[in-house]
């Protein structure tokens, strides 16, 4: 691994850190103009709206420029969002309106995060061989799942009752905030900031790619043909298809995690914070241990995805703290070793058939548009008022048959080519269609 790799993974634990610092902020604040339980939610479907509508060219913008150049205009546009929300109520607005002007400024992060995903994967697979992919895959999503941690612990410590009345106690802070969720997001803001510096000083990988495309609508046709070429592609499929189904589901339990704290352990929201951290935690060490599965047997983890949608189905039957943390854990270690192997494969796939910055954006486009549907049902489901406990096991059976569904596809895929896996480890990389 050289620098220039280790400068990536710092300036993305920076932003990421942010990013989930800001979802517990904006829940707070949200919780603050006592808005209804469904609302939260939506702040993840913005985000998750953001992606699916800027896939189309995001992978063009950070194909056309170098990627750390992409990174910082994306960390920038994310401090935008956070100065919003900052300034909820400076505008004369209603509660109503303030919080729709809330998930609006949180989804101005999120357009920043859509457009920072493809340079930050992208560059990734211009910085590492195939064979070091995997490694590379396990350092970076095992740091973004280290900052999930340090997001989740950071944001709910920012507005527990201790630190932010620490925090408003200084003068200077007073001049410019007068609650704890106002005060969690301007120290957030500076986050941005650090990510945003960190930026410029990722060195250029001279990666040549076609000239993109500028047409709105040749972007779009293009874009189609990508995820047409993924989705055709057997092994792109699969992975595409897991990793799809995983963050779906992730963003989702973050989600139920916080609701079952509240609902079935009495926690307030920033000690319900501290479960998302632990589930975290677990998916860094099961990301650990997948960095020693050699690429060619990524496939082999795809019954640890079965094996995870069961396991979350204990947890209605969990009271003792002790023995939530443990499940948390669990779930985190499965989920972490499972996705790590299937997201190389994916992004080695992507960058032999297409290339860096679209194949992301195909990926990221699938991932989000899960997230929107599952998220959205999920919303649905709070605001019929079903029970969390009843979400919970209709979620974990979900994913639990879905995972053997796609291992189905995959044996059938195996039978009608057997000498498929052969084909992992091919050098080159693809063209811009």
């Amino acid at each position: 691994m050289n620098r220039g790799f280790y400068i990536v993974i710092l300036a993305q634990t920076f932003s990421s850190l942010a990013d989930n610092a800001l979802f517990i902020a904006a829940i707070a604040l949200i919780h603050q103009l006592e808005g209804p339980v469904w609302v939260p939610p939506l702040i993840k479907w913005g985000v998750a709206a953001s992606y699916v509508l800027l896939a189309p060219f995001v992978g063009a913008f950070a194909d056309a420029f170098p990627k750390g150049k992409v990174m910082f205009a994306t960390n920038a546009f994310k401090v935008i969002g956070c100065i919003l929300m900052f300034s909820y109520d400076v505008f004369g607005l209603t509660a109503t309106e303030q919080i729709v002007l809330i998930c609006v400024a949180y989804a101005f992060v999120g357009t920043g995060a859509a457009a920072y995903s493809p340079a930050k994967y992208g560059i990734i697979t211009e910085m590492l061989p195939p064979e070091k992919l995997v490694i590379g895959n396990s350092w970076i999503e095992g740091m973004t799942v280290v900052s999930i941690i340090m997001g989740a612990v950071v944001g709910g410590l920012l507005v527990s009752p201790a630190l932010s009345a620490w925090l408003l106690s200084h003068k200077f802070l007073q001049q410019m905030a007068s609650t704890p969720a106002e005060v969690a997001i301007l120290m957030i803001g500076l986050l941005y900031v650090a990510a945003a510096l960190t930026n410029l000083f990722i060195p250029k990988t001279n990666a040549q790619y076609p000239k993109q495309h500028q047409h709105p609508i040749r972007l779009i046709k293009a874009f189609a043909g990508y995820t047409r070429v993924l989705w055709t592609d057997k092994l792109g499929q699969i992975s595409l298809g897991v990793t799809t189904l995983f963050w779906g589901a992730g963003a989702t339990l973050q989600l139920i995690v916080i609701e079952w704290g509240r609902s079935q352990l009495g926690y307030r929201l920033d000690q319900a914070s501290i479960l998302m951290g632990i589930a975290a935690l677990g998916t860094v060490l099961g990301s650990i241990a997948a960095a020693r599965i050699p690429l060619k047997q990524s496939l082999r983890v795809l019954p640890v995805g079965a094996l995870m949608g069961l396991v979350v189905l204990v947890m209605p039957l969990i009271y003792n703290e002790w023995a939530v943390f443990g499940l948390l854990l669990l779930i985190g270690i499965l989920s972490g070793f499972f996705v790590v192997p299937m997201n190389a494969l994916l992004q080695h796939r992507g960058h032999l058939l297409l290339s860096a910055g679209h194949s992301i954006a195909v990926q990221n486009f699938n991932e989000q548009l899960n997230i929107l549907l599952m998220v959205s049902l999920y919303s649905l489901m709070l605001w019929l008022g079903i029970p969390i406990n009843t979400i919970i096991v209709m979620f974990g059976l979900s994913v639990a048959i879905l995972m053997l569904v796609l291992i189905r596809w995959h044996q059938t895929n195996l039978r009608k080519e057997p000498s498929l896996l052969s084909r992992i480890g091919e050098h080159g990389q693809g063209q811009a269609l």
